[in-house]
């Protein structure tokens, strides 16, 4: 064991907050990237430039091919593992047997990304063009101009891109983690094993039977999952766990034609006021779900967690200033304590137009996709079967198919329910774990403040799915910016976050 993870294992032990003492390790990886910043950021920004929405499969292909070829070049046999058909989204795979090494770590990012609409994004950048901006927009952030290859790069700048923060920012920080560990004159002293998944915005449809097709390939004592954000507060955090996530395309059905809002009103139903009606019914004034069951089931945290979560939510009053918001939704309770309960959200919603391109027209259907976040101990498939038992208890006919002739004549009021892929439940690993505290070490040894612990991100990973698969338990080390935007227009991913990544990665990949 370095003499550097013994004595933060040695201080964390005894219940002390602990500095980062400098690692060898470390230093040795940021003066093998501040040795190549160019290629380095060149390569990044050609990789968030592909298009890699899961629905684009020819686009993520490419992304794969990319990705494979990066590993190649780094001196690692990559390898795509594809599927049972081609509707599947290959993994990419590479694997490092370490000569003495006693453990297995399997680490793992996604490279696709969420749908875009291009016209959200703010003027001047493109989702697939990144460039630098010197902050937040929302801070005041501007496009730098006048760049070019071979100038220097400020550490504050972020660089603009779908998916540039989630999650590919997870893939450089990983595969350049090792990279520059090798090449500074290190080694592992781990077995590294990487998965590179191509499906995880589209909820991991074909994971299981990925691992599943690629057993002996994955066997391993631990995943290391490189997704999400670092605290508001900027400190490194390792995660324990993760919501699960199921989402629910609505279409509720009016005539069977748009209709004249002033021939037709008061005589023909409208669909989007019936729909939001119904959406309405779902959860009050105060944030509190009111689908019978929705809170049933859930396991809470547990002392030691509950602890944790407290010693962590201190920037709340400071994210409602910079959200613009008076109060949290449910007044009194603090971000990450909602974090232990199961969320219903509404991802948009849609019917007919508005603004210039509004028409006077009744509209003949309106549509909804809803998220359902949840939280250990609740199945996702039941959860979905709350929200079905509510609208027809709300006098909702429910089906999933566009309705006959019959059933227009015999229901009043229609809704098509379809699931929007694969849903997965929560996830959550012990803090007992015993090679949790040398990941927490390991983490802690690249920086001087403390190092977070939480059970539960506020976000899903299709972590159970793995752990019902392999029998084998996950931690979660995330490396991007809070305020990166992902799944919004505009995502960011913070150049000097991008750098420290590699920093702890290396310096997981170094662990006793």
């Amino acid at each position: 064991m370095k003499i550097t993870q013994f004595f933060v294992r040695l201080v964390m032990s005894a219940g002390f907050s602990v500095a980062a003492i400098a690692s060898p390790v470390q230093d040795a990886v940021r003066a093998y990237r501040q040795g190549h910043e160019q290629e380095l950021m060149a390569e990044y920004r050609e990789f968030v430039a592909l298009p890699d929405v899961d629905a684009d499969q020819p686009n993520v292909r490419r992304n794969a091919e990319f990705l494979a070829a990066m590993m190649r070049r780094r001196g690692l046999a990559a390898e795509l593992l594809e599927g049972k058909t081609s509707a599947t989204n290959p993994a990419v795979f590479a694997e490092v047997k370490v000569p003495g090494a006693t453990r297995t770590i399997v680490f793992y990012a996604h490279y696709d990304g969420q749908p875009v609409n291009p016209k959200e994004w703010a003027e001047g950048l493109d989702p697939w063009k990144p460039v630098f901006l010197t902050a937040p927009l929302t801070k005041g952030g501007k496009i730098v101009t006048g760049w070019n290859p071979g100038d220097a790069i400020n550490p504050a700048w972020r660089v603009n891109g779908r998916a540039s923060a989630d999650d590919k920012a997870g893939v450089f920080a990983i595969l350049n983690g090792y990279d520059a560990l090798v090449k500074s004159g290190g080694r592992p002293t781990v077995n590294v094993k990487f998965l590179f998944e191509g499906e995880e915005e589209g909820g991991s449809p074909h994971l299981g039977e990925i691992m599943e097709l690629n057993r002996a390939k994955l066997q391993s004592d631990l995943w290391i999952i490189c997704d999400g954000s670092r605290h508001v507060s900027g400190r490194k955090l390792v995660v324990f766990g993760v919501r699960g996530d199921v989402n629910l395309n609505l279409t509720a059905y009016g005539a069977k034609r748009p209709l004249h809002s002033g021939n037709f009103g008061n005589f023909a139903p409208n669909p989007a006021m019936r729909l939001v009606s119904l959406l309405a019914s779902m959860k009050d004034d105060r944030g509190k779900v009111l689908i019978k069951g929705f809170y049933d089931d859930y396991v809470m945290f547990s002392e030691s967690e509950r602890i944790a979560m407290k010693e962590a939510a201190f920037t709340d009053a400071a994210l409602l200033q910079e959200l613009g918001l008076k109060e949290p939704e449910v007044p009194g309770r603090s971000l990450l304590e909602g974090f232990e309960l199961p969320t219903l959200n509404i991802n948009g919603i849609a019917s007919a137009n508005v603004g210039p391109t509004a028409t006077n027209v009744i509209p003949a259907v309106a549509r909804a996709t809803l998220d359902l976040r949840l939280v250990l101990g609740i199945d996702w498939r039941l959860q979905v079967e709350r929200v079905k038992a509510h609208m027809a208890v709300q006098g909702w006919h429910v089906i999933d198919h566009e309705p006959t002739d019959a059933e227009r004549a015999q229901f009043t009021k229609l809704i098509r329910v379809e699931t929007a892929g694969q849903g997965y439940n929560a996830q959550r690993t012990q803090f007992s774990l015993p090679i949790a505290r040398d990941v927490i070490a390991a983490v802690q040894s690249t920086t001087t403040e403390p190092v977070m612990k939480l059970p539960t991100a506020g976000g899903s990973l299709p972590l159970s799915v793995i752990v019902e698969t392999l029998g084998v338990s996950v931690i979660t080390v995330p490396v991007g910016n809070y305020d990166n935007n992902q799944h919004a227009e505009n995502e960011n991913m913070r150049v000097d976050y991008l750098w420290n990544g590699m920093e702890t990665f290396a310096a997981l990949m170094t662990m006793p």
